[in-house]
């Protein structure tokens, strides 16, 4: 049971992270992870119930967050290249 607490209040506090950090992409991103490790952490509760279905939903999350990171990070790159900073105001710019 304080698994699932545990995994509740990480959650919570990534959604936080996510809504109240609007400006900044790195938090953003890293509130998202804390969310996927937070999901992850729920499925690898179910381990414990002897259901097998809970760990290959985690892994299936996992794989989706590191690909989600990988993507955020060259797109980070991307635009402080063109740009030379990293403001989220200024992201319209980049649509063609």
């Amino acid at each position: 049971f304080i698994f699932f607490i545990t995994s509740l209040l990480l959650f919570i506090i990534g959604a936080f992270g996510v809504f109240l950090s609007r400006k900044d992409f790195i938090i953003i991103l890293i509130s998202l992870e804390l969310m996927l490790l937070a999901l992850i952490e729920i499925f690898n509760i179910f381990v414990f119930l002897d259901d097998i279905l809970g760990q290959i939903y985690a892994l299936i999350v996992l794989t989706v967050a590191a690909s989600e990171s990988s993507l955020g990070l060259a797109l980070l790159i991307v635009y402080f290249r063109l740009r030379g900073g990293i403001l989220i105001d200024l992201i319209n710019l980049l649509k063609a």
